[in-house]
């Protein structure tokens, strides 16, 4: 064959070859190391793992120093102040909730699945906790990606009306499902992938939702009151959380998922936090059992012939104190600190509720309270108590609580304390007061007492949105001696979504993203 034909044969068959390889460009974009797909499981578990974070990350965190259940005398670690700034929102796990919804489709799931019914709650969960911290946030225009990287804001009216049809809509998909024993539903942390379980939650979290909007009640858009009196009326239609069994809660292990306090941070922070006069004045004004199982006595009460078991010996610090001064009074052993039996002395300590029981007892009782609905507003605020006593430990009688023998986590002191629950609740600023302003504050008070620790920032928002308990403010607390009422929205917002940011910080706080401004649900 001569050379130009050998050539030209050549040249064709490469040619072939490497036309035979070409790819589109959008293949070859592909980091083929990385995943484009996911099952829908895997992605529900990150969902469910996020809940946890919004919700405030477990105890002992920074929300619980705001909800003022315990202070930090230490300034290494933490302050008491409330100089917020922005806040982070949550649309990055929003994307993963449509994710978890398209790859429940990609597995052959009908349109109307497991993942897709609770894919609507997490919509209304995940929003709602957005809202509540800063005020109008884009919602019908978001999750769109690169088709619409500025979307415009919604106003909060408009968020709440979707949140709660997103609500209803997950309890209705759910009574189908269940109805069908349809349940595909796998990786769930909380609920062990009982759909029932799910609906209670769904409901649950919509008479929560209803409730903080109270000063909304006469919105006829909302339709508040009559939405939670349906609740009430139609427990086979809207059942909600019937006991403790039914909380949604992350239960800690001692391996990969250890209680915030536990015996390896025990040197860090055991004696450089101590307990809230808010919180801990409260329960020993009322004589509060809880007492001894938070909290330890402070030492210099115990020195000066206080018995560790008196009420008396129990002292919480103002969040507002001054932090040099709070630091020398707890060296000193002037204030209580956590009890290191139950915090300290293991990794599991107690689970962490996000959403639970004892909160929808006190929020029916406020309901009913407020004429929402029929019933006994008395039975649902003692089941509440009752119930928080029970998370405890606490019963009738003889009951065994301990107490730090060596100002460690090793040896502890036995003391016995006698409860009963028919003498705590005869006294007149416990014993329910009838519907009435007295006894709305009573059911106020006990919700936050059993917010202790539990479901993140809701004691704040609870206190925000009635002003019970009265926080106290001084120095410590920032803020020119305020507590603010709302975060700025993040700088990337400011940054790349200007236009439609500035144009919602205009028509809710006049041009300033001021974090003592109140947002339209506090008006």
């Amino acid at each position: 064959m001569k050379l130009n034909q050998l050539v030209i044969v050549s040249l064709t068959a490469l040619g072939l070859m490497l036309s035979g390889c070409e790819k589109p460009f959008d293949e070859l974009e592909q980091d083929p190391n990385r995943p484009t797909s996911a099952p829908a499981s895997l992605v529900f578990n990150g969902v469910l793992n996020d809940m946890y974070s919004v919700a405030g990350g477990g105890a002992w965190n920074d929300a619980q120093r705001w909800d003022q259940f315990y202070a930090s005398n230490y300034n290494y670690y933490a302050t008491n102040d409330y100089a917020w700034t922005a806040t982070s929102l949550y649309y990055t796990t929003l994307k993963n909730v449509v994710k978890m919804e398209q790859e429940a489709k990609k597995a052959g799931l009908p349109d109307v699945n497991a993942y897709s019914a609770l894919g609507k709650f997490f919509r209304a969960y995940y929003f709602e906790n957005m809202t509540k911290r800063v005020g109008d946030i884009p919602l019908t225009d978001a999750l769109q990606g690169l088709d619409n990287p500025t979307p415009k804001y919604n106003t909060q009216k408009e968020v709440y009306v979707q949140i709660l049809k997103w609500l209803d809509d997950a309890n209705a998909d759910l009574t189908t499902l269940i109805a069908k024993s349809d349940n595909n539903l796998t990786g769930d942390i909380y609920l062990g992938n009982n759909l029932a379980k799910w609906q209670k939650t769904v409901n649950t979290y919509k008479l929560r939702v209803l409730v903080s909007l109270s000063k909304k009640e006469a919105d006829t858009e909302l339709n508040v009151k009559a939405r939670f009196a349906e609740v009430l009326a139609n427990p086979t239609k809207f059942p909600v959380m019937a006991s403790m069994d039914d909380n949604l809660q992350y239960v800690y292990n001692s391996s990969f998922n250890k209680y915030n306090r536990n015996p390896d941070n025990f040197g860090q922070n055991a004696t450089r936090e101590n307990m809230s006069a808010t919180y801990l004045g409260t329960l020993t004004t009322l004589k509060d059992p809880r007492t001894f199982v938070v909290a330890e006595p402070a030492t210099a009460k115990v020195a000066a012939g206080a018995k560790p078991t008196d009420f008396a010996a129990f002292v919480g610090a103002s969040s507002g104190e001054d932090l040099a001064i709070m630091s020398s009074n707890a060296n000193q052993g002037l204030y209580s600190f956590q009890n290191r039996k139950r915090y300290y002395s293991t990794y599991t300590a107690e689970p962490y509720i996000i959403i639970g029981y004892p909160e929808l007892q006190f929020t029916i009782a406020e309901g009913i309270n407020r004429g929402w609905a029929g019933g006994t507003a008395e039975d649902y605020y003692k089941k509440g108590i009752q119930a928080s006593w029970g998370f405890y430990g606490l019963t009738d009688g003889a009951n065994t609580v301990y107490f730090s023998a060596d100002g460690g986590y090793k040896v502890f002191n036995a003391y016995t304390v006698n409860v009963s629950f028919a003498d705590y609740y005869a006294q007149a600023a416990v014993n329910y007061a009838g519907n009435t302003t007295t006894g709305l504050n009573q059911i106020l008070t006990q919700k936050y007492l059993a917010f202790f620790q539990q479901s993140g920032m809701e004691a704040f928002y609870n206190q925000r949105r009635t002003g019970v308990p009265t926080f106290l403010v001084g120095p410590g607390t920032g803020n020119s001696q305020r507590i603010p009422v709302r975060w700025q929205y993040p700088s990337t917002e400011r940054s790349y979504n200007t236009t439609n940011n500035a144009a919602a910080v205009t028509s809710q706080y006049a041009g300033n993203d001021d974090i003592n401004a109140a947002m339209w649900i506090l008006k």
